[in-house]
C-alpha cells in the first residue's frame, strides 16, 4: 500500500473542487428528475457514471488494469459509494429532511478532523479547525433559514443513519488518500457496484417509477454524468493528491451554491439566512487556506 506525498498539489485541489461544484447542481437535477424513487435513481445514475468512465478505456485500454484490486480497496470504493448513500437514503425515509440533512452535513469537519492522523499532515492546525467550524455553522444558518429545525425522538433512528452517513464519506475520502496508488479509473468499478447494490435494494423496497418526458429523462442523465457520476472521480483525484481539509470545509458550499441555483431555477426563495450562510462559509475557506499556506511555508 502505497502513500501519497504530503506535499499536496494545487492543481489535484482545484479539481477536486469540480466534484463540489458538480454536488451543488443534485438538488437540481433531482427536483428536474420526477418522481424516480431513491434507490432507482441511485441505479439508473451510478450506472451511467460507470459506463463513462469505463468508455475512456476505448482510448487509453489499460485503464482497465485499474479494476485488478485488493478486495479491501474494492471494499472501500463500494462501501464508500453505496454505504454513504444507502444511509442518507434511510435517514430522509425516518427523520425530516432538513435534521437528516444538517446532520449529515458533518462530513467536511469529520475530513478535517480524521485527516489529522494521515501520514505528513503535521496534526490538527487551529486554522483547519475553525475554517471548518464556521462553514458547519454556515450550513446550520442555511438550514435554519428555511424553518424550525425540530429534534424530535421519534427520529432518532434517523438520526443515527445521518450521522452514519457522514462518518462514511468522510471515512472513505480520508482512506482513499492512504492508498493513494490506486488510479482513479477503479473509480467506474466503484460505480457499477454501487449501481448493482442499488438496484438490489430498489427492487426489494421500491415500486419502479420512469421518469416521464424528455426533460425528466434529461435530468437523469445529467445526474448520471455529472453530480453522481464525473464528481466522484474529481473528487478522487483531489482527496489522493490535493488539499484534503481544504476541500473539506470548501465542501460547505455545496448546500448554499445548491440553494443558489435552486433560487436561480425558481425553485426556492432568496433569504437573509442564504446571504448570511454564504458570508460564513466564505470565512471559513478563507480561514482554513491561510492555515494551509502557513503550514506550507
Amino acid at each position: 500500500m502505497t502513500f501519497p506525498a504530503a506535499t499536496a498539489s494545487p492543481t489535484a485541489t482545484l479539481v477536486g473542487s469540480g466534484a463540489i461544484l458538480l454536488w451543488s447542481l443534485l438538488a437540481l437535477f433531482t427536483a428536474a428528475s420526477g418522481a424516480v424513487p431513491p434507490f432507482q435513481l441511485a441505479a439508473m445514475t451510478f450506472a451511467l457514471g460507470g459506463l463513462v468512465g469505463c468508455a475512456t478505456w476505448i482510448l487509453r485500454p489499460k485503464g482497465v488494469r485499474a479494476l485488478a484490486q485488493p478486495w479491501r480497496v474494492w471494499a472501500l470504493g463500494i462501501g464508500g459509494l453505496f454505504g454513504y448513500h444507502a444511509l442518507y437514503f434511510a435517514a430522509l425515509r425516518l427523520a425530516p429532511p432538513a435534521e437528516a440533512g444538517l446532520l449529515n452535513y458533518l462530513w467536511p469537519l469529520l475530513i478535517v478532523l480524521l485527516s489529522a492522523r494521515l501520514p505528513g499532515e503535521g496534526g490538527l492546525r487551529p486554522g483547519h479547525l475553525t475554517g471548518a467550524l464556521l462553514g458547519l455553522s454556515g450550513v446550520a444558518a442555511l438550514f435554519l433559514g428555511r424553518g424550525d429545525l425540530r429534534f424530535e425522538a421519534a427520529a432518532l433512528p434517523g438520526y443515527a443513519a445521518s450521522l452514519a452517513a457522514a462518518f462514511v464519506w468522510a471515512a472513505y475520502s480520508v482512506l482513499s488518500r492512504r492508498v493513494g496508488a490506486v488510479p482513479t479509473d477503479a473509480v467506474a468499478g466503484f460505480c457499477l457496484g454501487t449501481a448493482a447494490l442499488s438496484l438490489a435494494c430498489h427492487l426489494a423496497l421500491e415500486r419502479t417509477v420512469w421518469p416521464q418526458g424528455a426533460a425528466e429523462w434529461a435530468a437523469v442523465a445529467a445526474l448520471g454524468l455529472g453530480p453522481v457520476g464525473a464528481a466522484f472521480y474529481l473528487w478522487d483525484v483531489g482527496v489522493k493528491r490535493g488539499d484534503i481539509r481544504l476541500l473539506g470545509i470548501a465542501s460547505y458550499a455545496a448546500p448554499v451554491l445548491s440553494t443558489l441555483i435552486l433560487v436561480a431555477a425558481g425553485y426556492a426563495a432568496a433569504t437573509p439566512a442564504l446571504g448570511l450562510a454564504c458570508a460564513l462559509i466564505v470565512l471559513g475557506a478563507l480561514v482554513a487556506a491561510r492555515a494551509g499556506q502557513r503550514r506550507a511555508l
